[in-house]
């Protein structure tokens, strides 16, 4: 067995997002930061063979959504940012059966791709509810509009809009696909009313969108946005 303790120092990246260190260079341990222990770590390789397209519909089977089929099953651990320093952060390593740290990084994580689907049946946001308008009976939640909402991480901005569809779009988060209903504005009007925001939220009806796509059939609003992280991830360990 080969085991062997070893310590570096690394500068926090700047800015909100989480930090997470890569260990996917490694083998068998344990990390420390700053004396805080983020936990054990093992750099196991999963089969080669099994990946397929992730779909989660459907009844759940222990092969559904296999992915990164020949890679390390787990090589991002999470540091709390509130066990960092500006500069001088010390990484300890102890290593059990051998690796290399001069792959080690410091990364940031931030979600790239966010997603939302709204029927425009569904029940109206929830600030409707304590309005007295609402509460006195004047009118009710089958006449206001559904709402949707998209929101990127802290420090991020919605850098484009992917896709948009009001009408009968079908699919899930990063497959979505146009219907045989759909509305050719949307595009335009969900792009001006996210892009370059950190968040946007829109009506869901035929008035936000000037027209019915098809007349007399239940739609719905289904967008994908792509967040755009306010620096570049990856910092290095010296």
């Amino acid at each position: 067995m080969r085991q062997f303790e070893r310590g570096a120092y690394f500068d926090a990246p700047k800015g909100t997002s989480p930090v997470a260190l890569d260990l996917g260079s490694m083998g068998k341990g344990e990390a420390w930061v700053n004396g805080h222990s983020i936990g054990r770590y093992w750099s196991l390789v999963a089969p080669k063979d099994g990946c397929q397209k992730c779909d989660y519909r459907g009844a759940y089977h222990e092969s559904k959504c296999t992915t990164n089929c020949g890679q390390v099953t787990q090589r991002w651990y999470h540091i709390p940012r509130s066990w960092l320093q500006a500069s001088d952060n010390l990484l300890v390593l102890f290593e059990e059966i051998g690796g290399n740290p001069l792959e080690i990084s410091i990364n940031l994580h931030a979600t790239q791709t966010i997603c939302a689907k709204v029927l425009e049946s569904h029940y109206p946001p929830l600030d409707i509810w304590s309005h007295p308008d609402f509460i006195s009976g004047k009118f009710l939640y089958q006449y206001v509009s559904p709402q949707l909402s998209l929101r990127c991480d802290d420090g991020q901005k919605i850098s484009a809009i992917t896709f948009a569809s009001f009408g009968d779009p079908y699919g899930n988060c990063q497959n979505f696909r146009y219907g045989t209903c759909h509305a050719p504005n949307s595009l335009a009007i969900v792009s001006k009313a996210c892009e370059g925001r950190s968040s946007c939220t829109l009506n869901v009806s035929n008035q936000a969108f000037g027209h019915d796509p098809c007349q007399g059939k239940l739609k719905s609003l289904a967008v994908e946005a792509k967040c755009m992280p306010s620096l570049d991830i990856g910092t290095a360990i010296y």
